[in-house]
């Protein structure tokens, strides 16, 4: 058995630096269960004000397992992404790599794997004419849900439709909900709102997806080890749905967790690890060993098919900072890493 050097890096402070215990707190489970495969694992808390100390650090390790949002509180990955790369060419294992993060974790994702079979109707917009003209012809569809590049916990997706079944004009009304906590409906002309959107182009491209009728029957996340499903969440989404006539917006709703055995959601399972990760690698060009250590993909119940079975559409990929996690998934990341 090969002993390893491990740092799990998460964002922190100078306190949370000085203070780290990698055996306390989210990342317990994972250090007890890979301590007891003999293998040295370390906290590593980052911030830009001390970024050398940590590249420092991590160029004594193994590997390097990576918890840090794309954004959060408005800071980005920039410097970090920079440090890890130039980790990563030094030979240390980087997971999840910036450059497989740029490829799975956006929400450009959706866009390239729309043909796919996880895949669904889905629109790109790189300016702000491009979402005018763009928007105007998919509202009269149906309703939409748009996204931007980066976000998290809701911040940077919208519910939008029409709030008559008029044809669409630059005075049309629009009944638009913000994903984050706590928003409620907006009613706002389509030329008001797409003079809003403008602003989040600063992050890149906005997408637009149709919106899943299913949406209320709930979500399920796969965790991925890899290329193969390690467990599930699964939880009531309703930041997209509005609130009953005279209450307040629904609250967030709890995800629960399961192993990779649950028996409900094996169809999904096995489409997964068959047919839309391979897809996903040879679309990307990415090998088994370039995959995530520890990523989830959400899904969206679709229409049924021709046999009335359930089929899915994909809404997100996380690939930053997956946590908390299933149990489950602990075994999987220990056994990829050697033992």
């Amino acid at each position: 058995m090969t002993s390893l050097r491990i740092a799990l890096v998460t964002r922190g402070d100078r306190a949370a630096r000085d203070e780290a215990e990698a055996a306390s707190g989210r990342f317990a489970n994972l250090f007890e269960a890979l301590s007891a495969k003999g293998h040295d694992v370390a906290l590593a808390i980052y911030d830009e004000t001390f970024s050398e100390e940590v590249r420092e650090q991590l160029l004594e390790v193994d590997v390097a397992m990576v918890w840090v949002n794309p954004i959060d509180q408005g800071r980005d990955r920039s410097d970090l992404d920079e440090l890890l790369r130039e980790v990563a060419d030094a030979g240390v294992l980087v997971s999840t790599h910036p450059d497989v993060i740029q490829l799975l974790g956006t929400k450009q994702v959706l866009y390239d794997v729309r043909e796919l079979g996880l895949g669904s109707d889905t629109h790109i917009y790189r300016s702000g004419i491009d979402l005018v003209e763009g928007l105007a012809a998919t509202l009269a569809t149906g309703p939409r849900v748009l996204k931007r590049q980066r976000g998290s916990s809701g911040d940077g997706v919208w519910s939008v439709s029409l709030d008559s079944d008029l044809p669409l004009v630059a005075d049309s009304q629009l009944v638009v909900r913000h994903a984050k906590r706590g928003s409620e409906d907006e009613y706002v002309t389509f030329a008001a709102f797409c003079e809003q959107m403008a602003e989040h182009f600063e992050y890149g491209p906005v997408f637009d997806q149709a919106f899943q009728p299913r949406l209320a029957e709930g979500m399920i996340r796969c965790y991925l080890v890899k290329d193969q499903v390690a467990g599930f969440g699964f939880q009531q989404t309703n930041a997209l749905l509005p609130a009953a006539p005279g209450e307040s917006p629904p609250t967030p709703t709890t995800r629960n967790y399961f192993p990779e055995t649950k028996p409900e959601f094996q169809q999904l399972k096995a489409k997964l690890e068959t047919e839309w990760v391979p897809q996903m690698q040879e679309l990307f060009d990415l090998s088994t060993q370039d995959l995530p250590l520890l990523w989830d993909c959400d899904f969206l119940l679709g229409p049924p098919d021709a046999t009335g079975a359930d089929t899915y559409v994909l809404c997100e990929i996380n690939v930053s900072s997956v946590s908390p996690y299933p149990e489950s998934a602990v075994a999987y990341i220990v056994r990829n890493l050697g033992n």
